[in-house]
Order: structure tokens, then sequence, then C-alpha cells
């Protein structure tokens, strides 16, 4: 469920643009809410590191339980900001300060998760195993994206516009509070080299860059290019769709809901098909290869096509992206040693979703306002899929291998 407090941000961006900056220039507003949303991101490589030293060193179970009390605490103060209106400039601070807080605690919360999956999971099972975290992230993000759409409906309404998106943020609140309970009742998973590992004190992730160099840069590689496709096609389109095609916003949200149900129906069937029947190294450079030809005319859709044209872009990339989570997980998560997974893997996740996915919107509207090109989202994200196909081509695929032979 962070997934679904970390969603809320980017899916009412245009609302969090009006109520906690000025309203005087709509492109510089927007810039400013998607600052707060890279500037959060930018706090992930920091909780990576410190999330997964705790990880490698203390247990998995530790990470999932810190994250998530963060992340509710954080959610829950979104959504008691006041905004611009009456505090100014105060606003905008506050609201980057409980960004922050997100950033930090998603750091560490993915690849956690993912880590916790694969490790318990037989070698023929790694690809679903792992796939089930990224249906968890889309099950939250389909949950924000409903909510998001019922509340920017009610916003239309001049009696409920000053509260109606609170709300969304509230019930992260909540869901963070039974995801907590549920989290405390799991077993905590023992390694084989888990003693060795435990009785070091020096940093797991110095290890990591020091023992695995060249798989460490492949994949920051591979993340950079898959974060900033994930961010364009699933949280800053329904945005490009309102502010460039003129579509209203929560019709842009409908699609996005339906693109997050295409993908919660799609990734766990992807990553068991990449225990049973293609490398996972090969589905994955094909979907490079997919969104890289359908971004052009898939964001010309979204700003040219109307609402259907704006479903049509939609569900299209959720697919794409559905495919690509089922095998991303395990195929990171196989590349490193045990003693510092957690670590080696949770940072540069995060140095690349964090920073290049997490600034994606921003660079988007740049390029847009430097060139004048509307279309300037979809080069950008050909560019992404371009450099992820060569950060793959460097990886090993050591499939359904055991970790023994795979790890090294």
């Amino acid at each position: 469920m962070e997934w679904y407090d970390f969603g809320l941000y980017g899916l009412l961006a245009p609302v969090l643009a009006s109520s906690f900056f000025p309203s005087s220039n709509r492109i510089a507003a927007l810039s400013g809410v998607y600052a707060g949303f890279a500037i959060g991101f930018a706090m992930r490589p920091i909780g990576a590191a410190v999330l997964g030293r705790l990880g490698d060193r203390v247990g998995r179970r530790s990470v999932l339980l810190v994250s998530v009390v963060l992340m509710g605490i954080s959610t829950v103060a979104m959504g008691l900001l006041p905004t611009y209106s009456l505090i100014g400039i105060w606003a905008p601070v506050l609201m980057i300060v409980t960004r922050l807080f997100q950033g930090f605690s998603v750091g560490g919360e993915f690849v956690g998760s993912v880590t916790y999956l694969v490790e318990s999971s037989a070698p023929h099972r790694r690809g679903f195993a792992g796939s089930i975290a990224n249906w968890g992230a889309t099950a939250g993000l389909l949950l924000a994206a409903g909510v998001a759409a019922i509340s920017t409906k009610r916003i239309e309404s001049p009696h409920a516009s000053a509260w109606a998106w609170r709300m969304p943020f509230l019930l992260g609140g909540a869901l963070t509070a039974a995801a907590y309970c549920v989290r405390s009742a799991l077993p905590e998973i023992t390694h084989a080299s888990d003693a060795p590992a435990k009785a070091k004190t020096g940093s797991p992730l110095w290890e990591a860059i020091r023992e695995q160099p060249r798989v460490m840069a492949a994949a920051l590689l591979f993340t950079t290019g898959y974060g900033i496709i994930n961010y364009l096609t699933m949280a800053f389109l329904p945005t490009y769709a309102h502010e460039f095609g003129k579509v209203a916003e929560y019709q842009a949200l409908r699609a996005n809901t339906a693109g997050q149900t295409v993908a919660l129906v799609t990734v766990p069937i992807s990553g068991w098909i990449s225990d049973r029947f293609f490398t996972r190294r090969a589905m994955l450079l094909a979907m490079c290869l997919a969104e890289a030809g359908v971004a052009w005319h898939a964001f010309d859709l979204a700003r040219r096509g109307g609402v259907e044209g704006v479903w049509t872009a939609q569900l299209t990339f959720a697919l794409l992206l559905a495919i690509w989570m089922g095998a991303d997980p395990a195929m990171l998560s196989e590349q490193f040693r045990p003693e510092h997974r957690v670590s080696a893997h949770a940072v540069v996740f995060n140095i690349g979703i964090g920073i290049f996915g997490g600034t994606a919107p921003i660079v988007a509207v740049s390029l847009i306002r430097a060139t004048s090109n509307l279309m300037a989202p979809a080069a950008y994200l050909i560019f992404a899929a371009f450099i992820s196909a060569v950060g793959l081509l460097a990886l090993r695929d050591p499939g359904r291998a055991s970790w023994d032979s795979s790890s090294g």
C-alpha cells in the first residue's frame, strides 16, 4: 500500500499545483509540483543505502516494517497540510518536507519486498515470486488512480474543492497501518550466507561496489531507462493528456485506472512466463523495442486523439510496462550476492527509478518549454528505451539456476 501513498502525488499533480503554488503561471505551478516529485525521488537512494544495510545486516523483514511506518506518517501529514492561500510560500516548503520522508521510505520498500519474495522461492518460481512485488505496487497504484479519479470529480463541486483532495491521503494512513499489522506477522528469512554476512561490520554497499562493479553499472543503466519509461507512461501521461490534449482530468485518470487494471492481471502472468518459456533478458529486450516503437504514436494519440486516443495510448503503455514489471524484479535480484543483495539492488534501482524516473515528468515539461514541441516527451521515452536495452545486454541471465551458481 506504500505505492498507493506515493502514487497519489503524481496522479493529483494538477490539483496540488493549484493548492500549493500561485495560480498565475500554470506551467510554473506544474513545474513546482514535479520538482517536489523529483525531490522526493532524490531521497530514495539515501533510503536505499540506510534501509538496505538494515536488510542485509539485521534482516529482510525489518526493512518492510520501518518503511511502511515512515510512509504512513508522511502521507497523513500530506493530507493535513495548509495550502498556499493560507500560509504562502511555506505551503510548498512543507509539502516538499513530506516528500522527503516518503522518498526515504520507498527507497527500501520495493527492493526489500522483492528480496524477501525471491529468496523465499524455489529457483523455478523466482520470476513469478518477484513479480508479486510489482503486482502489489500495481494494486496500490490502481487504488490510487481510482481514488484520485473520484476525488477530482468531487473537486469540480465548489463545496468540496477545499477538502476533497485531502481524503485520499488521509485514507493512505489507514491503509499503511493495516499493512504494518500484516507485515509484523511475517517470518524472517534465513540464508546459508547469513551468518558470515551478519558478522561483518563493513558497509554491504561498498562490498557490492568493490566486488561487482560491472554488474552495478549495467543494472544502473537498465533501471535508469526503466524509471523514465515507467513515470512518463503511467504518472505523466494523464497530466499530459489533460494539459496539452484538453481531455478532462477525470477522464484521463479513468484511462490510467484501466491501465493499472490491465497491469494487475498481466504482471504475474509475465513473471510466470519468465519462469517457463522465455529468458527474462529476452523478454525485457523485446519490451525496450516495443516501447520505442509505439512511443511517438501513443503520445500523439494522447494529445490529439481525444478521450479515445488517451485510452488507447494508456492501455498500450500499461500492457507493455506490465510485461516488463513481471520479468524485471527477479532479473535484477539474481545479479547480486546474498550478503549485499538488498543494498546493491536497492541503490541501483532507486538511483535509476528515483533520480531519473522521478525527474522524468519535470524533464518532459522542461523539454516542451525549451523546444516548444509538445512531442518532446515521446523522444525522451525513445531515448530511455535505448539506454535500458544497452544495460540489459551487459547483464547475465542466470534464469532458473540455483543461487550458488547464479550469484557472483
